[in-house]
């Protein structure tokens, strides 16, 4: 599989800020007694969700869901919660089905097309990215969503960890974006962006927008920014006065969408990988 060469690291994003408590701190009391619920972690342990969702089960959210639901056990017997420690998954199962060891981190690169839902199934009959993507690839997970009408560059992982890392806000992953837009915005309009913005109770982080080229009242908006909010592009643009028409993500990180052609999945070299995961926080 032709692995696509991938551009500089994006810029390392600012630490965040650290809020002080000036109240004072409370000393723990060494006669009191455990919380109800309390586990106690060895060496080597770590909680099951964890575990599961590095093997590429599901998400941690997900696989909350499954043990609330009675579908994992531990030889046997159901798990009761997701906080359960263990040291492997030998004798974890899913569904009645063994859970395998993890396998190492892979990063896929797929350009998802327009018309497509970024979920597993739709219970409505709609096409998902899973209609789309090649029946040879291992199980993979979405890294964040695109919307249905939007197009461009979607990660996928086998590791549901991974996953949960890249899609925190507090990462400061960047993502970039073109937009095919109607109306009237100046440079300086989009460049205000830079300081955040508030839309109906909704507040946005900083936004790094710029106007790449007019023909009319058309013009192309490429905007990059690091939290990813539901629809957060098109409801920025809209509340400028813009009509957005298309939507491309073309960068997550410092993997480019560059060639690839709609519908098309191409794997991202493990040293470019590794490199990349010692850049996140």
């Amino acid at each position: 599989m032709v692995k696509p060469p991938l551009k500089a690291p994006a810029r390392p994003a600012k630490p965040p800020r650290l809020r002080w408590d000036s109240k004072p701190v409370r000393k723990p009391n060494p006669n009191a007694a455990p919380s109800k619920g309390a586990l106690e972690r060895k060496d080597g342990e770590e909680r099951i969700a964890k575990l599961l969702a590095r093997a590429g089960v599901a998400s941690r959210r997900e696989i909350e869901r499954m043990i609330a639901d009675g579908r994992v056990t531990l030889n046997d017997e159901k798990v009761e919660t997701p906080a359960t420690l263990l040291k492997s998954l030998r004798g974890v199962a899913v569904d009645g089905k063994a859970v395998g060891q993890p396998a190492p981190t892979q990063l896929y690169m797929f350009h998802k097309p327009e018309g497509c839902l970024t979920a597993e199934r739709d219970f409505s009959g709609r096409k998902t990215i899973y209609d789309v993507l090649p029946t040879d690839l291992p199980r993979l997970m979405p890294i964040g969503r695109l919307d249905l009408n939007t197009e461009g560059l979607l990660l996928l992982t086998n590791d549901g960890e991974f996953k949960r890392q890249m899609e925190l806000p507090s990462t400061g992953v960047e993502r970039t974006y073109r937009a095919r837009c109607f109306g009237d915005v100046s440079q300086e309009q989009l460049e205000e962006l830079i300081h955040g913005i508030e839309i109906e109770g909704v507040k946005y982080g900083k936004i790094d927008a710029n106007l790449e080229r007019r023909t009319g009242r058309n013009g192309w908006v490429e905007m990059t920014l690091t939290e990813g909010k539901n629809r957060e592009v098109r409801r920025v643009l809209e509340h400028l006065g813009l009509e957005v028409s298309r939507l491309i993500r073309t960068r997550y990180g410092p993997f480019v969408l560059g060639e690839l052609a709609p519908g098309t999945v191409g794997e991202v070299r493990r040293v470019d990988l590794i490199e990349f995961r010692k850049t996140l926080k």
